[in-house]
């Protein structure tokens, strides 16, 4: 058994699908939007200046259109699996470029003209890393998965949604 099949872990990653499709269903109906989204075992958030309706709408959506095989809704493009992955990449070619450098400042703005291009190209070649990530690892169909309850709690101009799953 993987550890990516665990019970704790499984309902996370189907939650973390299910948040994004819903984020991105979102997205599609107002691209100008501002939300965001977290996971956990139990179910997801959604931050933002949303309605319960609008935010019931498009879960709905999202889970029908992830059970009818729509499976790219679960792989978003700012997910905090992206920018791990770029960040890890960045700063470990960047360590290693540092590697034995001189002391003094020429010596160190000298290497700065070759650490900048080799963290560039780092990015530019794990960039699609991070979406494979999100596709094998950190999210998963939410095969049987169904919404318990979504609630409201606002805080000062700070609306949260909790959406509760089973499954």
């Amino acid at each position: 058994m993987s550890i990516l099949d665990w019970t704790p872990v499984a309902r996370m990653r189907r939650n973390h699908a299910l948040e994004h499709a819903t984020l991105q269903v979102l997205a599609e109906r107002n691209p100008r939007l501002m939300v965001a989204g977290y996971s956990d075992t139990r179910g997801f958030w959604i931050v933002g200046n949303l309605s319960t309706d609008e935010v019931y709408e498009a879960v709905e959506q999202a889970l029908a259109r992830l059970n009818a095989g729509e499976y790219r809704l679960a792989i978003h493009p700012n997910c905090g699996t992206n920018f791990a992955v770029a960040g890890f990449a960045a700063g470990t070619v960047g360590w290693l470029a540092s590697l034995n450098m001189g002391r003094d400042w020429r010596s160190r703005l000298e290497r700065w003209s070759i650490i900048v291009p080799l963290v560039t190209l780092a990015l530019i070649l794990v960039y699609p890393l991070g979406s494979l990530i999100q596709q094998r690892i950190t999210t998963a169909p939410p095969v049987g998965m169904r919404v318990l309850a979504i609630t409201r709690q606002a805080q000062n101009n700070l609306i949260v949604h909790r959406v509760l799953t089973r499954g």
